[in-house]
């Protein structure tokens, strides 16, 4: 499953990915730019969500709505992760294939859904090499 997660306080969605991916994988990531920006440099412009996914949460409590903002990331050049959190890369032709999917250290397979499923195909189309820094 990709990283998620909630923008905090004082927080655009950009620093919120960038969080979240860093927080859950150990990756220090760059956002893919997939939209031009305009040629004005005031005010700031982030980049724009690949889309906006909006889910049905059954609870606990209250069933309720997510808003879904889904960027593409890529590593900065040299970041490996963290030894704490077990990745998993999985290829296009793993995910065109697979039902599901092992989970790293678990001994357990977990589905792959439909909508992960494309946004990672996607994702690794868009991808790019990692910016060096």
């Amino acid at each position: 499953m990709p990283p998620g997660g909630h923008i905090e306080a004082d927080e655009d969605p950009v620093q919120a990915v960038l969080r979240e991916v860093e927080e859950e994988t150990g990756l220090v990531a760059e956002v893919i730019p997939i939209h031009q920006f305009a040629n004005f440099t005031y005010p700031e412009q982030l980049p724009a969500p690949y889309t906006i996914l909006i889910e049905d949460i059954p609870g606990p409590g209250e069933p309720h709505k997510h808003i879904d903002l889904i960027y593409f990331c890529r590593p900065v050049d040299g970041s490996v992760g963290s030894a704490d959190q077990t990745l998993r890369w999985v290829s296009k032709d793993e995910l065109r294939a697979a039902v599901a999917l092992d989970v790293v250290g678990c001994g357990v397979s977990a589905a792959v859904p439909d909508d992960v499923r494309e946004l990672a195909i996607i994702a690794i189309e868009v991808g790019g090499t990692p910016r060096k820094t």
